[in-house]
């Protein structure tokens, strides 16, 4: 953000209640601009305050910050953030205005009353700038229908979602045939000698090809060589393009910890982990699939009927078809067959909600989080911190299939993921192209 040269020139900004649910520490990040918190926004958060959802921990948090930033100071004067390098903040209280946001869109909502709050800014500080921050389109447009700037919550979002779909994986074509011949026949060869001078990056993934042969390949950056990969059979379920050969290879490298897959609906993503997983099974005490719970209607569980199981089991009834597909590449008499079930009654291999995860110390775990698109940057980074030894992570989902009302392709925490992690020794991101649900899905996907 741009450093501004007077008074006149620091900006003040509206903050909604659903940029400090995005981060509590949004406050923060205005530079030396001024920021207006709406006493609405307070009376919001104090919905949000109880509960285990991230949601409610960054309410939480928040009310500590302002309670921590304003102890001798009242909160509706302006009070500094944080000594030189900060601006102020305030808390706005219920303003009268001229032009009411109320009146004008014939309700009485706290959106409105949030809008009120912008109005009275922009009425009685004349000489500066007033600008809205929210991650609801809707209250933006509306303040825009006021003549109130108005603008998304900026920090961590993606800057160049083209340049983040291409990444982890590349074609090289026309490539010297005695170079690919020995990658092929021995397995591996020095980077340097297919790569040459093009840049490297950890764990990326390979399409190699000469005029007569083509091979797959990965960079293994400990050794700096190229590495074949094969396709591999995990718990039976085989990969069926290139893209999944290398998804099933960064999910059974015991190197990679931390692995990510995008994909549209039908590429086989929380198929491939939970085969890996199985796959692996030996080698971790415990197999945990979960995915965020995002509501209907954005309505809380608590309105669907019956207990918290049976509120929960559709939310978890695609992670259970996976498993239950695998299950049946085999015949019921079958020992790998047995063995999942065996898994399941054991709570070795455990399906659940994950807020049920938060707060676990997550060692010697397979850990699988399907739909990662629905989480917020916050929420990765707290699963990935809770890491202990012997822990490997697969987070899995598409970053255009977004769920949630404040999250977009750019702002979602499996596209921070992405961006933030590429080319790091521990992670490897695969995108998966082509469906392979059935060519009916297929044809869902392309045409429809």
């Amino acid at each position: 953000m741009p450093k501004a040269k007077s008074d006149k020139d620091r900006k003040i900004f509206v903050l909604d209640t659903s940029v400090i649910l995005y981060t509590h520490n949004s406050i923060m990040n205005f530079a030396e601009h001024d920021v207006v918190i709406p006493i609405t926004v307070l009376e919001e958060l104090d919905q949000f305050k109880k509960g285990n959802d991230t949601k409610n921990f960054e309410a939480r948090e928040f009310i500590r910050l302002l309670d921590k930033l304003s102890q001798d100071h009242m909160i509706h004067e302006w009070t500094p953030l944080n000594g030189k390098t900060k601006g102020n903040f305030k808390v706005l209280m219920n303003p009268d205005n001229n032009l009411n946001a109320n009146i004008i869109f014939g309700e009485e909502k706290n959106d409105h009353k949030i809008l009120n709050a912008a109005l009275y800014l922009k009425q009685h500080e004349k000489d500066r700038k007033v600008i809205l921050v929210s991650k609801d389109i809707n209250l933006r447009l509306k303040a825009k229908s006021l003549d109130i700037l108005a603008e998304d919550y900026e920090t961590g979002k993606i800057k160049n979602i083209v340049e983040l779909e291409n990444t982890g994986k590349y074609l090289l074509e026309d490539l010297n045939p005695l170079a690919i011949n020995t990658l092929y026949d021995r397995g591996s060869i020095e980077a340097k000698e297919i790569l040459g001078n093009r840049k490297r990056k950890a764990n990326a993934f390979y399409i190699l090809k000469s005029q007569k042969q083509s091979v797959l390949a990965y960079y293994n950056s400990d050794e700096n060589v190229l590495s074949r990969v094969d396709k591999q059979l995990a718990y039976n379920i085989k990969p069926r393009n290139a893209e999944q050969t290398f998804a099933l290879h960064a999910i059974l490298n015991p190197r990679i910890k931390l692995v990510s897959i995008q994909g549209v609906a039908g590429t086989g993503k929380t198929l491939l982990a939970l085969a890996g997983a199985l796959e692996q099974r030996r080698e971790y005490k415990q197999i945990f699939l979960a995915r965020p719970i995002v509501p209907l209607s954005n309505k809380d569980i608590g309105y669907l009927p019956g207990d918290i199981k049976s509120k929960l089991n559709p939310y978890m009834e695609p992670l259970w078809d996976n498993l239950k597909f695998i299950q049946n590449q085999y015949k019921e008499t079958d020992k790998e067959y047995q063995k999942i079930t065996e898994l399941v009654n054991q709570e070795k291999l455990v399906i659940q909600p994950l807020a049920y995860i938060r707060g676990r110390s997550l060692s010697n775990i397979f850990f699988i989080v399907d739909e990662a698109q629905n989480l917020t940057p916050h929420e990765i980074k707290t699963i990935i911190s809770r890491a202990g030894e012997n822990t490997k992570i697969v987070f899995t989902g598409d970053v255009f299939q977004i769920d949630t009302p404040y999250l977009d392709a750019q702002s979602n925490g499996l596209s921070y993921l992405i961006d933030r992690v590429k080319d790091h020794p521990l992670y490897a991101h695969v995108k998966l192209e082509k469906g392979e649900r059935s060519e009916l899905a297929n044809l869902a996907n392309e045409l429809l």
